[in-house]
């Protein structure tokens, strides 16, 4: 893998989980994703937990949409297969782009983990207002195979040939 950049560019980062259950106590996944984020040199600057409901998904991640310090959105949780799952559906509407090769890449991977399985993870991701989204499922080892094998890299402007940095809020 080459390096797009020489340097480091550190981003601000709000992270979401989706669930119904965890409390900030349980929010293992959350917790994950700040960890690691932040060991990678980024900034977290929001984190909360919202009920599996399209319109409080929406509202939070609408606002850190417009928040001029976000520039990355990690969320868990709610792109399962059943009828509770709402994230997908809460995010299509407010992306300007999707990235669909993220949940391709996902699911990809993800085969070598838990195999055919993986075909019910609706993990997809997009741009909205300079703002790159990423949207896994709720566990924290699919957390750690998202982040490990395609968020890490697309995050950090040394990457190359391309990568997410120059897309977002400067």
């Amino acid at each position: 893998m080459s390096k797009a950049s020489k340097d480091f560019l550190p981003l601000s980062l709000a992270i979401l989980t989706v669930s119904d259950h965890r409390t900030e106590a349980e929010n293992t996944s959350g917790h994950y994703l700040k960890e690691v984020a932040e060991e990678a040199g980024h900034r977290v600057a929001a984190q909360t937990i919202v009920k599996d409901n399209l319109y409080k998904i929406r509202a939070v991640v609408s606002q850190w949409i417009a928040d001029e310090q976000i520039q990355a959105i990690l969320i868990n949780g709610g792109t399962g297969f059943t009828q509770g799952d709402n994230t997908p559906e809460a995010l299509k509407p407010l992306f300007d782009r999707e990235i669909e090769g993220f949940g391709e890449l996902f699911r990809m991977v993800s085969f070598e983990e838990i195999g055919t399985s993986t075909i019910q993870s609706r993990a997809l991701a997009g741009m909205a207002n300079q703002t790159v989204i990423f949207a896994m499922p709720g566990s924290t080892s699919a957390c750690r195979t998202a982040w490990e094998h395609v968020i890490e890299a697309q995050l950090d402007a040394r990457n190359g040939p391309c990568n997410f940095t120059p897309h977002v809020k400067k």
